[in-house]
């Protein structure tokens, strides 16, 4: 079994609306690291870029946001942040879910 942590990347930017300005990614990606941490433990960190952000790792060419790297692989491109698709992908690496 894998003994380092995997590493999910969560990329997404705020959101324009007629109420103002909504940070809707992050509270998402807040909660998948939830998620995530309950079952993988130490075994996944998870971090989440605003895509303005300094730090924000390099987009692919043809990226849509949100946009999901699992170890610097892309996973999801667009569409929704997926639970049960990170978690697969987890189970791939071959992380070990928390006992």
């Amino acid at each position: 079994m894998n003994k380092l942590p995997a590493i999910v990347q969560i990329i997404g930017a705020p959101i324009a609306c007629k109420e103002g300005v909504k940070d809707s990614w992050r509270e998402v990606a807040e909660w998948a690291a939830g998620k995530l941490k309950a079952q993988f433990n130490e075994n996944v960190l998870v971090e989440y870029f605003n895509l303005f952000d300094p730090d924000c790792p390099s987009l692919p060419l043809g990226a849509q946001l949100p946009l999901v790297l699992v170890n610097n692989e892309v996973l999801i491109n667009g569409g929704k942040i997926s639970i049960p698709v990170i978690r697969k992908r987890l189970y791939e690496l071959g992380l070990e879910t928390k006992s």
